[in-house]
């Protein structure tokens, strides 16, 4: 069956499993051999032909072995057991087979045929179109041959493209590439490799492992499947695991230099990381951002330790006061690993201690959804109400003191706004001014008689006051509470002295 390639190329499917020979494809070479044992070999052959007819591979293999070891020059019996490890899926033994029975009868057609086929699962292209183009020499109208020969082509097809995806850093197509060539060439290791290593590229690491871990059993000391497995685990930031599988590729291939790069960032990026969490720990904060950015630039392919390098940053910033700057390194953090929770934490801090209400609401909001623990619902119970708190009257910004500011400072603040905002003294300017100013001398008043008020004060600091719909301040005069603050009404005076100039005396 035909099936359309990546490039609109029209590539064979996978061809059906091998046949075997039920007589022998040659006449026996040595002339001398008992009677007697040939027929014990056919004897053995033909039992093998009945357990593959059964798919009983491993019984069909026991006894073409036996076949073989009656009869060791007879191609056919090589070519029907390299069709059950075919089967089998042990492909490179069925290729010695195959290679066997060719070297005995180059013109053994299916032992041409199975040689190819054995190549080409294996990931050998080239190898396997020079078996399956001899195959057409002996037999210039062999279909079969011709099919497994497109399919030759279309995994070198894939090869190349996927060379070029990668150095293009388009690992994605390069999955595709392989995942395409891998119908063609099942066991090729070469091929899976790099499929796992641009999985553990695109951040799909449980992929990536899964698939390395297959080859890994099979063969524990393949170097590029050792250096895939450290991969996986340097960039999900276990990296003295990593490390050890980089060390252990090295000693398989001394020079792997994918495994030599990775090696050596990974300890420098986990050195500079300890060293940087020693100066935090100390307290010596710059120091700390510096070495931070430092483990930063070693290797910007890794995300997960990244994020956590620009959230631990955030945190220095933050201790330097540098708020802004610590939300852009929480903010880089997310963008790294989304799932990140502590630098959702932290900017969410940060967005509170900037008075930035909505985003910190929204941060603690991921937060919770993520992890719904009484903590995470206390932190987003308070940042909701912070943000209501944000969108009523400030009593504080109208005074102009600081939340903290004690009672006398309170009445001091009072005493000057008042003044300054009182009708009195705009009763020269304009009807707009005046309303304005009404409007501010009557806050001032509200939020003196607010602020004043210990219990008012509590409440209104603690939020109870819009969980109790606001205070009511309806019957609120603040003229009253000005002759209240000031004394009686002749006991001052405003005086215009001229556009803008006001005095006023007490008495």
């Amino acid at each position: 069956m035909a099936t359309a390639g990546g490039d609109g190329d029209v590539i064979m499917a996978p061809a059906a499993p091998p046949t075997v020979a039920s007589h022998s494809s040659m006449p026996l070479m040595l002339s001398e051999e008992d009677e007697g044992t040939r027929r014990e070999a056919e004897s053995f052959k033909e039992q093998g032909n009945a357990f593959y007819v059964r798919k009983d591979y491993n019984e069909a293999y026991n006894y073409y072995t036996k076949a073989i070891d009656a009869c060791p020059s007879n191609a056919s019996y090589y070519g029907n057991r390299a069709a059950t490890l075919m089967m089998l899926g042990r492909f490179r033994e069925a290729l010695g087979d195959a290679q066997q029975s060719v070297r005995m009868d180059d013109s053994f057609l299916r032992g041409h045929l199975r040689e190819g086929k054995c190549h080409l699962s294996l990931g050998n292209a080239m190898a396997a179109s020079r078996c399956f183009q001899r195959v057409i020499e002996l037999d210039h109208e062999n279909p079969q041959a011709e099919q497994e020969l497109k399919s030759a082509k279309a995994v070198l097809d894939y090869e190349k493209i996927a060379e070029v995806d990668f150095e293009k850093r388009d690992f994605r197509k390069v999955v595709f590439c392989m995942d395409r060539a891998l119908e063609f060439a099942p066991a090729c290791h070469r091929f899976k490799i790099l499929k796992a290593e641009c999985l553990a590229l695109l951040g799909r690491y449980s992929e990536a492992q899964s698939v390395i871990s297959d080859i890994l059993r099979i063969d524990s000391t393949n170097a590029d499947a050792l250096y895939v497995r450290g991969l996986c685990l340097y960039y999900e930031d276990c990296i003295e695991k990593a490390v050890q599988f980089f060390v252990q590729a090295l000693k398989m291939a001394p020079d792997h230099d994918k495994a030599c790069l990775a090696c050596r960032n990974a300890k420098a990026l986990k050195a500079k990381k300890d060293e940087g969490n020693k100066a935090f720990k100390e307290g010596n904060y710059k120091l700390a951002f510096t070495l931070y950015t430092e483990a930063l630039a070693i290797d910007p392919n890794n995300r997960k330790t990244n994020a956590k390098l620009y959230c631990n940053r955030g945190t220095v910033n933050s201790k330097l006061g540098k708020l802004c700057e610590a939300i852009g390194d929480c903010t880089s953090a997310i963008k790294l690993d989304d799932t990140y929770i502590k630098a959702y934490l932290r900017r969410a801090q940060c967005y509170m201690d900037t008075e930035q209400y909505e985003d910190a609401v929204r941060d603690y909001e991921k937060v919770y959804q993520t992890e719904k623990t009484k903590e995470h619902k206390q932190l987003l119970k308070n940042s909701q109400v912070e943000l209501k708190k944000s969108k009523r009257k400030d009593y504080y910004k109208i005074l102009g003191v600081d939340k903290n500011a004690s009672e006398d400072e309170i009445k001091k603040a009072y005493r000057k706004r008042a003044l300054m905002h009182h009708p009195d003294r705009h009763s020269g300017a304009s009807a707009e001014i005046q309303k304005e100013e009404e409007k501010k001398f009557k806050e001032v008043g509200e939020a003196f008689t607010i602020l004043s008020d210990p219990k008012k004060k509590a409440r209104y600091d603690s939020g109870q006051d819009l969980e109790e719909d606001g205070m009511n301040m309806g019957d609120f005069d603040a003229n009253n509470i000005f002759k209240a603050f000031f004394g009686t009404p002749g006991s001052f005076s405003f005086e215009a002295s001229g556009p803008g100039n006001f005095f006023f005396q007490f008495g």
